[in-house]
Parts: C-alpha cells; sequence; structure tokens
C-alpha cells in the first residue's frame, strides 16, 4: 500500500478526534510537556503547513513551520490545511520532489516516503495527544491497533526516530525511550519508543 494512502488513513483517525475539540478545551494540559491543547494544535496545523510548502519545494526555511494562531474552530483549521497537505504530497510524488525539513537532522532534502513517515508518526501520536488532553485517548490507539498495515508503518517509523544522547529530552521532540512491557499494543509500544506514557492522564 502507498505510503500516501496510509498517511490519508492517519489523517482521518486524527480528525475524528480534533472533531471533538472545543474552545473551551484550548486550555487544557496535554503529554507534550508544558503545552496546552491551544499551543498543541498551533504546533500541529504549522507543521502542515511547513510540509506542504516544502512539498510544493520550499528551501530550508524554518519560518515556514512557524506555530499556526488557533481561532475558535481547532477542528476547521487542522483539515483545511491537512487537505492542503495531502494534496501536496500528491504533488510531490507526481515531480519525483525531495524535501527540505529544516527542524529534522539536517534539514535534508529527504526522500519523499521519508518525509510522509514523518508526518505519519506525528499525526498519529499528535492525534493521541489531542485525545489524552480531552480524557479519551483509547479511541485512537485501538484504531492504529486494529489496521495492522497502519500499525506496522507507525512502529516501523518510530523505530527509526534516533534516541542517542542530543537527540532526545524536554526540548527536543521526544523524550527517551521508556520500557516496553509484553501488555502493550502497537500504538503504545510506538508512544513508549517516542517517549510517551501510554498511560498519561491530566492528572500526571
Amino acid at each position: 500500500m502507498e505510503l500516501t494512502e496510509l498517511y490519508a488513513r492517519s489523517v482521518d483517525l486524527a480528525a475524528e478526534v480534533v472533531d471533538t475539540v472545543r474552545p473551551e478545551h484550548l486550555e487544557l494540559a496535554t503529554p507534550c510537556g508544558d503545552w496546552t491543547l491551544r499551543r498543541l494544535m498551533g504546533h500541529i496545523v504549522g507543521q502542515h503547513q511547513g510540509f506542504a510548502a516544502a512539498a510544493r519545494g520550499a528551501g530550508p526555511d524554518l519560518a515556514l513551520w512557524a506555530d499556526a494562531p488557533i481561532d475558535d474552530d481547532p477542528p476547521g483549521a487542522f483539515r483545511r490545511t491537512a487537505d492542503d497537505l495531502k494534496a501536496a504530497f500528491v504533488e510531490a510524488e507526481a515531480a519525483d520532489r525531495k524535501l527540505w525539513l529544516p527542524e529534522i537532522r539536517d534539514g535534508g532534502p529527504f526522500p519523499l516516503h521519508m518525509a510522509v513517515g514523518f508526518q505519519l508518526v506525528d499525526t498519529l501520536v499528535h492525534g493521541w495527544d489531542v485525545a489524552a488532553a480531552l480524557g479519551s485517548p483509547s479511541g485512537i490507539a485501538a484504531a492504529v491497533d486494529g489496521d495492522p498495515v497502519l500499525a506496522e508503518a507507525l512502529l516501523t517509523v518510530s523505530e527509526l526516530v534516533p534516541a542517542g544522547p542530543g537527540n532526545r529530552g524536554p526540548e527536543r521532540a521526544f523524550r527517551e525511550r521508556r520500557p516496553q512491557g509484553d501488555a502493550y499494543g502497537s500504538f503504545d509500544r510506538a508512544l513508549a519508543l517516542l517517549g510517551r506514557d501510554p498511560a498519561w492522564t491530566p492528572q500526571n
């Protein structure tokens, strides 16, 4: 199955979660350090815009990746920018274009399949972050675990995220890997690989 198709499926799952976000939720705590849900949503939408710009040939300009302001329609912002990114990935595929990703390692350029894989992981994990902030993280995890191809893609890319010194920490995209118990499903194993606590709650 094409990775772009799997990415589209990841967006659909995350969008189901984001569709439940209301303005009164935006100051909730999230699993992303001290980020509120507003900050997390701004990051997600900003990443959509940065990846779309890269897919259309933009160079390594960090300004294109800035967090986006979030108004009273987080679901609308998510869906508009995610749909635009899906279209941009299709355009990049047709043009056989590599992507400059200035927030990752040396910036690239990266082959399209790697860029799509990075974004697939971000989409599913941040979808879980949103769900956890809202108090219902199990739905997206169960949906991915019930889709073996998508679960395998998530785990495969998560395992490739560098875990050495300097790559993980409070100021990095991911924290140190957590132990993986036998009881973890595929989604929870991916969360642990990326330094997330699968049992996180707002009271942690």
